[in-house]
């Protein structure tokens, strides 16, 4: 066909009187692979959802294939041609990765051999490293992406929309990942693609379209835009030189050591590693993917145990401390903010001030046993100012928030407890630009304010630009340390690899 495949015209969805999209036209054409990028809170998701039938439109009409729609479920929208994976997942976690493949299009007789066999081939002809037998809840974040893509692939959609795919993945099956996308181009599929890594929306897209405030800015094709394009539509403001910019000029002179880890050791993940943290100073720590950079700090957080024998020792504030669960590291002044916000960072049916207000509690331990509701509104406010969330009100449930709006909540719901050591994994993990530049200045003022900050990330250019010593992890080690005046990424690549 030679018009567009799908069409939203002056598309409108309000919460509360409120505009979520506001009047916003969208076209996606056959065989394309169209990039959909924007702030937090934009409108990406719910335009999505509204393709998807997650969602109904409060006015407005959606058009495919050139007749006019109004899907209300997403089976509706599944028959239509359409289907969407997630950016936080939906497979049934008790159930296999078979099972969750084939779930919906099950024959009257089932063979459960055959189911798996047919999953299997099907997993290899994607390069997905993925059993069938294997149980969803015994699978990572990363896997659990890929079975949500498979699924997509197997229903034999027309149109495919990926929320931020590739959020979990490494760099291997990011690859992976864009070869599939490209075969579905070849395959005449057409593919809505979502993400904040505006690098892979210039790389994989053939259009771009730039949403801003719940309405549309711009579209045009890819080879048109540059990242600094792109930003400046986003934002309407130019980030370029606040947002992973040239390598430090300046460091923080290092104040008193407030962690001190020798040996610590929680086999097979964590072997023999120490470190040293400061206050005053941000600590940045790389490494691939199975480094040990997470585990090392649960455990020095209480949220994992070290081994029982030979399992080193770790001095806070030069007192040495073993924390069996977070509770007492919360009361001792370690704050530590979850990479994975959706599963351990808030209770997502809980308002805003709510959650914040726990975080709050938490340091308080046993000497407060009764929730105040009018001081948990109070606290709420405070942090909700402070940290610039953006939504309708402080009673807004959290799940319904964007995701680096829910990034902010998980901060606030930390920074809450006052305390010495904050530890930052994976911060501006699936958060938008504006958002970004608005952690990392957070990040940077908690570290002037004399605290001290531990920053994991995979993004090498992102520990470049905050920290002022940089620490290496391999293979469950931390094997080198830079200052960040003295390095570059080719270094700190090469220590993380060899």
């Amino acid at each position: 066909m030679s018009g567009p495949v799908l069409e939203l015209l002056r598309a409108t969805k309000t919460y509360g009187g409120v505009p979520a999209i506001d009047e916003v036209d969208f076209s996606l054409n056959p065989a394309e692979i169209h990039a959909l990028v924007g702030e937090n809170g934009a409108g990406k998701s719910t335009l999505t959802k509204v393709m998807a039938g997650v969602v109904t439109l409060t006015s407005g009409k959606m058009l495919v294939a050139g007749r006019e729609v109004a899907p209300r479920t997403p089976l509706e929208a599944r028959h239509l041609g359409i289907a969407m994976v997630f950016q936080e997942n939906s497979l049934v976690p008790t159930m296999t990765v078979a099972q969750n493949l084939f779930l919906g299009r099950e024959k009257f007789y089932n063979r459960q051999r055959g189911i798996y066999i047919a999953a299997q081939q099907f997993l290899q002809s994607l390069n997905f490293d993925v059993a069938p037998t294997t149980t969803v809840s015994m699978l990572g974040a990363a896997k659990k992406q890929m079975v949500e893509i498979a699924r997509a692939v197997l229903h034999n959609a027309k149109i495919i929309i990926f929320d931020e795919p590739t959020a979990s993945l490494t760099p291997e099956e990011k690859k992976y990942f864009f070869d599939l996308v490209f075969e579905l181009k070849r395959r005449e599929v057409s593919v809505i693609f979502i993400s904040h890594a505006l690098e892979e929306a210039l790389q994989v897209s053939d259009r771009i379209t730039v949403l801003r405030d719940g309405r549309h800015v711009v579209t045009d094709d890819t080879r048109t835009f540059d990242r600094t394009r792109i930003v400046q539509a986003m934002v309407g403001r130019d980030l370029s030189q606040t947002l992973y910019g040239t390598c430090k000029q300046t460091a923080r002179r290092s104040g008193r050591r407030v962690l001190s880890v020798q040996n610590l050791r929680m086999l097979p993940i964590v072997k023999n590693t120490s470190l040293s943290v400061f206050a005053g100073q941000i600590t940045g720590v790389f490494g691939l993917v199975g480094a040990g950079r997470t585990e090392t700090f649960k455990v020095v957080s209480g949220i994992l145990k070290r081994d029982m024998f030979h399992g080193g020792e770790v001095l806070l504030n030069g007192r040495r401390v073993r924390y069996r669960t977070p509770a007492r590291s919360i009361r001792d002044g370690i704050a530590y903010v979850t990479e994975d916000r959706k599963v351990e960072g808030f209770f997502e049916t809980m308002s805003i001030a709510r959650n914040i207000y726990l975080g709050w509690l938490a340091r308080l331990g046993r000497r407060r046993i009764r929730v105040a509701q009018r001081e948990a509104e109070v606290v709420g406010e405070t942090w909700i100012k402070r940290l610039n969330v953006r939504a309708i009100s402080k009673d807004v449930k959290v799940v319904e928030l964007s995701g680096g709006n829910q990034q902010k909540v998980v901060i606030a719901k930390s920074l809450v407890q006052e305390p010495d050591l904050i530890i930052f994994d994976e911060p501006t993990r699936g958060v938008d630009v504006g958002a970004i530049a608005e952690i990392h200045q957070l990040i940077n003022r908690l570290a002037d304010e004399g605290r001290a900050v531990v920053v994991i990330s995979s993004y090498l250019p992102e520990v470049m630009a905050l920290s002022d010593r940089i620490l290496v992890a391999r293979q469950g080690k931390i094997v080198e340390e830079f200052s960040a005046l003295e390095t570059n990424e080719e270094k700190i690549m090469y220590a993380a690899i060899h």
